[in-house]
């Protein structure tokens, strides 16, 4: 990334001009910043969430495919009506594909195209949103035509009484499809006639064609994945109207798997499911891309961004490789470096390497960049800790004589975490079981993320940043603190997948205690349930939470574990409540680091452990759901 020169004369030495507040650019969505070590000034541009509609813009490759598709639809027009879903998850592109497509059968002669986003409409209006939309790309002599013969229909008289009047009225195409629609949305039996004349529509459109053997009209449809069950089973049943009307190819994006019978239409029964069935042709699963294609991906939006400088090969195939090729994902990362980069003046003071390493850490390894923040005043840098241990897995795991250096982390490794000191002999099996005691120990997510090549590098390169202690430093003071999973006002986890609204009361009556030396980090979730009802005392150790138990009763215990060099605090205050009977009720241990054995220490004094914002509220709502059922 290429930075602005400063102001002029700024010489060494020189006091540094005074810069303007961060603030959005008009033109282009564009974050400028200034920073004391990221340059004199950076310049961010955010990445917008649209489809690409050009080959130009198509870094993933999916061109191949739209011209093939678009060939696809092309010959078979003689084999219309048909439907062609293109299926993907989430983010995954498929409707940059399907613009794709527009675009190349869009330059076929007598092809006309209709686009029509799902998500922009409700129910009802999705009905009659689409059948409007595929109307209006008949030309108004044909609709006019349609009328009239529509008003000679017996069953449709006192339907089109009121625009037998108005026919010959100088009505644009707009006009005559919404007389169209008066028709079709009187009653069933109209209905029924209706699909009639449009068939009639359709057909004389289609063989309109001076040339080709007939006219063809794409429509396409997008987000339908998105959609209320109300609006998903409304569109498909707008294009059921038009599945017998020769000419029409519908194209519709969507997850299949979100519509099955698993999904958003679990409800429908075998009947529904057929009915979709029908809808749903024949489907084209878009691949997920390949990993070249998605490296050229994430430079691409890097350099869009403004970032590409900050992001060396590496950098690059971490983020690929982390997003799981999800074109969206990889956006969304991209705009959170930038805002967190532009709008935090945490990132200041430090390097720009620093600041998109950490970023990196918490976005892609937020467990570990919990522990990393949270620490717990014995392991002051787990950053550290997990080079040490993963250099002592190595040693241990091998059986063999090591380097000296080697054998002296290992040492330091294992002593540091209250183990006995391996003997120096080699011993495969003796080493071997005390590599499992110190994996007792450490944190539960080490052993997986000693194995991830990507994470390993990351963390041995953020480490090798003069400013590494300083940034640990800085984030535990509050600068940058990890993500804590709360719920929506309407008490919805996110990404909880459309878990039912719960009412804002839903705490009321609940005594909570929460222990914690440093109860500033639990500030949001204290808010989050003291606004649904709930009491929450605080106490900062074991003495004083002992002086709420002795005074007033208290329905769910919640704590930390390691206070200050007292790495078991909480454990032994639990224990020795439990012993005397000042509180049996259900207990959360909410801590940075969980361990294996943490994990079994919790459960031998019957409580639970997370080191997860999302999952605590999880165990309160059950131990809430025990306290009132257990309550007179």
């Amino acid at each position: 990334m290429s930075a602005a020169p400063g102001g002029s004369g700024a010489g060494p030495g020189a006091r540094p001009a005074r810069r303007p507040a961060p603030q959005l650019a008009a033109s282009a969505g564009k974050l400028s910043r200034p920073t004391e070590r990221m340059g004199d000034r950076m310049d961010f541009s955010l990445l917008n969430d649209e489809p690409v509609a050009a080959s130009e813009g198509d870094v993933l490759g999916s061109g191949r495919a739209a011209r093939e598709i678009a060939k696809l639809l092309h010959d078979s027009r003689t084999a219309t009506p048909f439907t062609l879903a293109v299926d993907a998850g989430w983010g995954m592109g498929k409707s940059s594909l399907m613009r794709l497509v527009e675009a190349e059968v869009a330059q076929q002669r007598d092809v006309e195209v209709v686009w029509y986003n799902a998500w922009t409409s409700t129910g009802g209006d999705a009905l009659e949103g689409l059948i409007k939309s595929v109307l209006m790309s008949f030309d108004r002599r044909a609709l006019r035509r349609a009328l009239h013969r529509l008003s000679e229909r017996r069953t449709l008289l006192t339907a089109i009484g009121a625009t037998l009047g108005v026919v010959l009225a100088p009505f644009g195409v707009a006009g005559l499809v919404d007389r169209f629609w008066q028709a079709l949305s009187v009653d069933a039996r109209s209905r029924n006639d209706m699909r009639d004349a449009l068939r009639d529509l359709a057909t004389e459109w289609a063989e309109s064609a001076p040339y080709e053997p007939r006219r063809l009209l794409v429509v396409f449809i997008d987000d339908l994945d998105r959609c209320s069950e109300e609006t998903v089973l409304a569109v498909c049943e707008a294009v059921k109207v038009y599945l017998d009307i020769p000419g029409l190819a519908f194209v519709i994006g969507c997850d299949r798997s979100a519509l099955g019978p698993s999904g958003l239409l679990r409800d429908l029964g075998p009947t529904g499911s057929a009915f979709m069935e029908k809808i749903f042709q024949t489907s084209y699963r878009l691949p997920a891309p390949g990993g070249d294609e998605v490296q050229a991906y994430v430079r691409h939006c890097a350099e869009r961004s403004g970032l590409r400088e900050l992001l060396d090969d590496d950098l690059v195939k971490l983020i690929a490789d982390r997003s799981a090729r999800n074109p969206r994902r990889i956006k969304r990362l991209i705009n959170g470096f930038g805002l967190e980069c532009s709008l935090n003046p945490v990132w200041a003071r430090f390097e720009p390497e620093a600041v998109i390493r950490t970023l990196l850490l918490q976005y892609l390894y937020g467990d570990f960049y919990r522990i990393l923040v949270t620490g717990d005043g014995i392991h002051p840098n787990a950053a550290r800790e997990f080079l040490e241990y993963r250099t002592a897995r190595r040693v241990l795991g091998q059986g063999v004589r090591p380097r000296s250096e080697d054998w002296q982390t290992t040492v330091a490794c294992v002593t540091g975490h209250g183990l006995a000191e391996p003997a120096p002999a080699p011993d495969l099996e003796s080493w071997t079981a005390v590599l499992a005691r110190l994996e007792e120990e450490l944190p539960t997510a080490y052993p997986a993320l000693a194995r991830d090549q990507n994470f390993v590098h990351l963390v041995e390169e953020w480490l090798r940043l003069p400013q590494a202690d300083e940034l640990v430093q800085r984030l535990r003071e509050g600068g940058v603190t990890p993500v804590v999973e709360l719920r929506t006002d309407e008490g919805t986890p996110r990404g909880s997948g459309g878990v039912p609204a719960r009412q804002r009361e839903t705490y009321a009556g609940l005594q909570v205690l929460w222990v914690d030396d440093r109860p500033e980090g639990n500030r949001s979730l204290v808010s989050y349930l003291e606004g649904r009802g709930a009491e929450v005392l605080l106490a900062e150790d074991g003495w004083s939470a002992e002086r709420v138990l002795r005074s007033r009763p208290v329905d769910l215990l919640l704590s930390d574990i390691a206070r200050g060099a007292d790495r078991d605090a909480g454990l032994t205050d639990l224990a020795r409540w439990r012993e005397q009977e000042r509180f049996v009720g259900p207990a959360v241990f909410f801590a940075g680091r969980v361990t294996p054995a943490r994990e079994r220490q919790s459960r031998e004094v019957g409580a639970r452990i997370t080191a997860s914002g999302g999952e605590l509220l999880q165990y309160i709502d059950e131990a809430w759901e025990e306290i009132r059922r257990s309550r007179p």
